[in-house]
């Protein structure tokens, strides 16, 4: 019961902390330009980290509430039609990381280029549905413009801090493989 309740209260206290950095790191990055967290993509890296450190539905959790909680704090990104997009867009990605590293016995890469993918096409349908709504433009080069092209920066700055947080905190011991497990 105890035990139950500690891995709980990490993967709340994780989750936390992950909206905590999606909040963080776009003012970061906008120091840059504010073309960077177009191309960097700095909400993606603590919720993709959240689904794989905690599962998917602290992921989805995680997803949900940074976009919400940025565009309410900040009014970045605009609540819709981007806003509203993104929250589906990152819910999808906690929740894929969750699950793919779950069910492919964390298998850490396949899981997240896996989620990234998924996330990726999540991405294209909202956006066409969204923007419609919007009555804004959004076709297939639109699609691959904003999903890969003007991404791939931040995509491979996924690939490249996600799995190295990872490794690092397990190596440390600070995060343990046994606080993934499914009660």
């Amino acid at each position: 019961m105890f035990q139950t309740q500690h891995r709980q209260a990490v993967r709340l206290t994780t989750t936390a902390l992950c909206i905590a950095l999606g909040l963080l790191l776009p003012t970061v990055f906008h120091v840059f330009g504010t073309g960077a967290g177009t191309a960097l993509l700095p909400m993606h890296l603590p919720v993709l980290l959240c689904g794989l450190l905690c599962g998917w539905q602290y992921g989805a959790a995680c997803g949900i509430l940074v976009p919400l909680l940025s565009s309410i704090l900040t009014g970045m990104p605009p609540i819709f039609p981007t806003g509203a997009s993104m929250m589906v867009e990152l819910c999808a990605y906690g929740v894929l990381t969750g699950l793919f590293y779950q069910t492919l016995h964390q298998k850490l890469y396949v899981s997240l280029v896996g989620a990234m993918l998924g996330g990726r096409v999540i991405y294209g349908l909202v956006n066409a549905v969204f923007m419609g709504v919007a009555g804004k433009p959004y076709g297939f080069a639109a699609f691959l413009s904003g999903a890969f092209l003007t991404a791939w920066p931040g995509i491979l700055l996924q690939l490249i801090v996600v799995p190295l947080l990872v490794f690092t905190l397990q190596k440390s011991g600070l995060w343990s493989r046994t606080l993934r497990q499914s009660e």
